[in-house]
């Protein structure tokens, strides 16, 4: 079984579809803003913070795993949460504008029927469009295989 960037590891009888790395330095897929993005994340390297956000999504689940390293080594906060099938309420990404409209940031979203509704967005890393539309779509027949 492949070793997943995240650390999960999947069921025996579970095919992987796609592992999203979540941007959480940079504010777009903008060149500036992922370079400013990379200072912030190398300061934080230097003083000992880490973060790490993943989005997995297999033939059978999605998972949501994040995690937060503090002084260099120590795994402070490691938060694994599956989404529910029926619990989600809406698939999509958006295109938003970033950099004037010359570099725009694609999102990766979907929102819950829960108590609260929640709503997460997920910058995806360097993507375009066919790529969000490909994630979103990989999302959806996850959802929609697990309701079967």
């Amino acid at each position: 079984m492949a070793e997943l960037a995240s650390g999960f590891i999947l069921a025996e009888d579970e095919k992987l579809v796609m592992e999203i790395e979540a941007e959480l330095w940079a504010t777009s897929s903008n060149p500036i803003a992922r370079i400013l993005g990379e200072i912030r994340k190398v300061i934080a390297m230097i003083l000992g913070f880490r973060r790490k956000g993943f989005l997995i999504i297999t033939d059978k689940r999605v998972i949501e795993v994040s995690t937060l390293i503090s002084f260099w080594c120590i795994t402070t906060i490691r938060q694994v949460k599956y989404v529910p099938p029926n619990a989600v309420n809406e698939i999509g990404y958006l295109r938003l504008p970033a950099c004037g409209c010359f570099c725009p940031a694609y999102h990766l979203y979907y929102r819950t029927t829960s108590l609260f509704g929640q709503h997460n967005d997920i910058l995806l890393k360097g993507a375009d469009e066919p790529e969000a539309l490909k994630a979103a779509n990989a999302f959806y027949t996850a959802i929609a295989n697990a309701m079967t």
